[in-house]
């Protein structure tokens, strides 16, 4: 007697990979509508995924044309554009054998996505370091001195020294370490691309409780930067300690 759909649906929800080849073999000739339709998804979901391996080795190619180095890093920032909060850099040093999928440009992702693949690059990771620098900073050296300060402040916080650095776009004065500038590198390396993750959602998580503390310029949802709702709120209420001044000063 044939197994019904819903028992085959379970054979297919618990499979490991392996299982899925053979599984298919087993049901090639089994036309019921439910049968077909379970086959189509899971296949569908195989291509994807070997999609998605693809994508993630196209990514890897600064990481396989500088393996002789031990310890490779990417570091990226976020937060130089808004109005309040401060500009956060990320370092990431991530294993020879990394297999974290989904890796891309922290802003190509959903929230929920950056948050699990925080947790599973702060797991899988050799070393992660931040790196925070404030808006009194940020008014008193400019934005860009502050970027940099907050990339070198990343590198100090890793536990291990890295031996190359991929940098997005810049390369960062006072640091002994080779560098390597990549454009849109968030894009074109994992190792960046996890650096922007871990700096992004750090920074995010930083703005919902500064709304806690500082409500009425929706820090939560705007993450500081300039939105209309955000500029007539301090227009209305006036900046905060968080507020860049040398942002605002066309909206005091």
């Amino acid at each position: 007697m044939s197994k019904s759909i819903s028992e085959i649906k379970k054979e297919f929800e618990q499979a490991d990979r392996q299982t899925l080849l053979s599984l298919y073999e087993v049901y090639a000739d089994d036309n019921r509508a439910g049968v077909v339709s379970l086959l189509s998804k899971y296949k569908k979901q195989e291509e994807k995924l070997e999609e998605e391996k693809k994508r993630i080795e196209n990514m890897s190619i600064y990481e396989r044309k500088y393996a002789d180095f031990p310890y490779i890093c990417g570091i990226d920032e976020v937060g130089r554009g808004p109005l309040a909060g401060p500009v956060v850099a990320g370092a990431v040093i991530l294993p020879k054998d990394c297999d974290i999928l989904y890796l891309n440009d922290s802003k190509k992702l959903s929230e929920k996505m950056r948050e699990a693949l925080y947790d599973e690059i702060m797991e899988k990771a050799v070393a992660t370091g931040i790196g925070i620098v404030g808006p009194g900073r940020i008014d008193e050296i400019n934005i860009l001195q502050a970027t940099y300060e907050a990339m070198r402040m990343a590198i100090d916080n890793l536990r291990v020294r890295p031996d190359l650095l991929l940098n997005d776009a810049v390369t960062i004065p006072e640091v002994n370490i080779k560098q390597v500038p990549i454009i849109k590198g968030d894009a074109k390396s994992i190792s960046i691309a996890a650096a922007s993750i871990i700096a992004k959602v750090t920074r995010d998580r930083l703005m919902v409780q500064y709304e806690e503390v500082l409500p009425g310029y929706g820090f939560a949802s705007n993450k500081g930067y300039g939105s209309s709702a955000h500029i007539q709120a301090i227009q209305e209420l006036g900046a905060t300690p968080i507020h860049r001044q040398s942002f605002i000063r066309n909206f005091v």
